[in-house]
């Protein structure tokens, strides 16, 4: 009759519903199914998310299922952060439970983002495997997994102002650091918000499966930590990033335009938007790249972002969107300006691509601090004798005259320092898509977890 057949392996993915909890999510799912046509998955979102990522292309075995909207918009969560996450851990578990009871096919596992904090109880309730996918760094993982430590040593709580130069150098797996560049909210005000975040990884460590989006060679020894840690089999299968997509050039303006530039020579910008650093550091920044002379390419959501147009001097372009491996993987990009959220910063290393730092929240201090001091293919934003840490206020301030000359050491491939870190960058590249390419760490990892849960059906 020439009708499908019938998917054997039903998957249902439950991504935690932010961009970069999202976008990791249906990588994975798309690297499955590649591997593996048979599968089928079940991807799980609010209404809300589904208006966002609907009508991005996916494979016909990825199926977008919604939930509806029992928390707060993604559109405005920055202003109440804790009570968006809060509602994640209380609110989701009750729909998702009731899709699936209607869910027709048996279902053979769940892969859940670890901050999903209910779905390995859900799991377990139902006797369904769970594979619980972090997100974030493995460095990261085990500085929540031993958070203890950091109490027994004095380290928990403390002032940043008067202890961030303090170095941690007691967590298994995870190299030598100030608890400056620990992640911030572990120093915030919001106790219930450190709570939850640590009966996730609680939870995790009861899951049938840790799936990691980092890949070996990267970070072996906190990789071989977190093996040690769990009893669960914990496989990485990174970057999950969106390198199936990722090939061949494009026809939008912002790509014809970087072809018109030498190799190496243009600055990828992109910060956010304007609510995510004060006026003030925002004004000296797009001083500072303008003043620098190097070519950039700014992506900035506000159309009145003051840094002018291609063709005026600086030779600037600012879009409001790109496609952001497609602009890494572009031989004219020689540098990255970035916050350090860790799916740019997979991304950039697949690209081979040396970053400036310029860390903000979470867990972008401590992927700052690995880029520049564990990997060495990045160079800190920071006041001129600044340890580079947390920390915020006009005190602060990084000037226009720090920035130029911190782009131009950047781009400067010519310099001793310049050419090391390309060389750095090149050879995790090298290993990066050594990983992910057949036959590679996170390529055999996926063929293992297929096993894993085909057989558990």
């Amino acid at each position: 009759m020439g009708s499908k057949p019938i998917p054997v392996c039903h998957v249902v993915a439950l991504p935690y519903p932010g961009r970069g909890h999202i976008n990791p999510m249906m990588n994975l799912c798309k690297l499955l199914v590649s591997k593996k046509p048979d599968i089928l998955i079940t991807f799980v979102v609010t209404e809300e998310w589904l208006s966002f990522i609907g009508s991005e292309p996916k494979p016909a075995n990825v199926r977008l299922t919604t939930i509806p909207n029992v928390i707060p918009s993604a559109l405005h969560r920055a202003k109440n952060f804790p009570a968006f996450v809060e509602a994640v851990f209380k609110k989701l578990k009750a729909p998702v439970e009731q899709l699936l009871d209607r869910l027709e096919l048996p279902v053979a596992a769940i892969i859940a983002d670890t901050y999903m904090l209910w779905a390995v109880r859900v799991g377990k309730q139902r006797n369904i495997p769970v594979a619980t996918l972090w997100t974030m760094s493995a460095s990261m993982f085990l500085v929540l997994h031993h958070f203890e430590m950091l109490q027994q040593k004095g380290h928990f709580p403390v002032d940043l102002s008067e202890r961030g130069e303090e170095e941690v150098d007691y967590i298994p797996g995870v190299a030598r650091t100030r608890l400056a560049d620990l992640p911030t909210f572990l120093f915030g005000n919001d106790s219930q918000l450190v709570g939850g975040v640590l009966e996730c990884i609680a939870w995790a460590s009861k899951a049938d499966y840790f799936l990691s989006t980092s890949f070996s060679e990267l970070e072996p020894r906190a990789l071989d930590a977190i093996r040690s840690q769990l009893s669960a089999p914990a496989y990485c299968i990174g970057p999950a990033i969106p390198f199936l997509d990722s090939d061949g050039a494009g026809d939008a303006a912002y790509l014809r335009w970087l072809d018109a530039q030498p190799i190496g020579s243009v600055l990828y910008v992109s910060l956010g938007s304007f609510l995510s650093v004060s006026e003030a550091q925002m004004e000296e920044t797009v001083a500072g790249v303008r003043d620098s002379g190097v070519r950039f390419l700014w992506v900035a959501r506000e159309e009145t972002l003051p840094v002018g147009s291609a063709g005026e001097e600086g030779a600037g372009l600012v879009v409001p969107w790109c496609e952001q491996l497609k602009v890494l993987c572009h031989p004219s990009v020689g540098g990255f300006w970035t916050h350090c959220g860790w799916n740019s910063t997979l991304e950039t290393i697949y690209a081979g691509v040396p970053m400036l730092t310029c860390p903000l929240l979470a867990d972008q201090f401590p992927n700052s601090k690995q880029i520049a001091e564990d990997w060495r293919i990045g160079l800190r934003v920071k006041k001129e004798g600044s340890g580079g840490g947390g920390g915020g206020g006009d005190e602060n301030l990084v000037t226009r005259q720090e920035i130029a000359r911190l782009v131009r050491k950047l781009m400067d491939a010519e310099s001793g320092e310049g050419r090391e870190m390309r060389k750095r960058a090149r050879e995790l590249r090298e290993a990066c898509r050594r990983a992910a390419a057949r036959g590679g760490s996170s390529d055999r990892n996926l063929d293992a977890f297929i096993g894993d849960i085909s057989r558990a059906e």
